[in-house]
This record gives structure tokens, C-alpha cells and sequence, in this order.
């Protein structure tokens, strides 16, 4: 089954390097967006600015500052490999 990525509108290239990978991709527009994603990125620049940190998900969440969209993909892979 495809994972499904939540991903901040802001991150377009990390948007397309998870697609690239294929990921599901959502834009995360607000905390309700998250639901039903396997991991969230935020940019983490307005720290916890939509609340998604403090929504109960059981979604990883990863904030992409100061990171690649490459080290992005690869944390999702890590995370994802860890959940299972």
C-alpha cells in the first residue's frame, strides 16, 4: 500500500522528490490534513504554526529546516521503516 506523505505547500520540492520516490502527497493546508498520513512535513520556520504537532496522529512529524529535499526523503524512509 502507498504511504501517504503530508507535506507543507511551501515545500514543493520536497512535494516532488517524495513523488519522484512514489509517495502519496497531500498538502498540508491545516491540523486536519494530517489525519491519515503515515508522516507530516513541516517547514518548521512558524514553529508548530498549524498545530499539527499538538494533533493526536500517531504520523511522524519532520521539520525540513536547514534540510535537503533529499535528507527529507531519507528521514521519511527511516521513520517509515521504523513504524513497521
Amino acid at each position: 500500500m502507498m504511504k501517504k506523505i503530508g507535506v507543507e505547500q511551501s515545500l514543493s520540492n520536497v512535494t516532488s522528490a517524495l513523488q519522484e520516490k512514489g509517495y502519496e502527497v497531500i498538502t498540508l493546508k491545516n491540523e486536519h490534513d494530517a489525519k491519515g498520513c503515515d508522516c507530516c512535513i513541516v517547514t518548521g520556520q512558524d514553529t508548530n504554526v498549524m498545530g499539527i504537532q499538538n494533533t493526536v496522529t500517531p504520523a511522524s512529524i519532520i521539520s525540513a529546516e536547514g534540510m535537503t529535499a533529499n535528507e527529507i526523503c531519507n528521514e521519511v524512509e527511516e521513520r517509515l521503516n521504523r513504524q513497521h
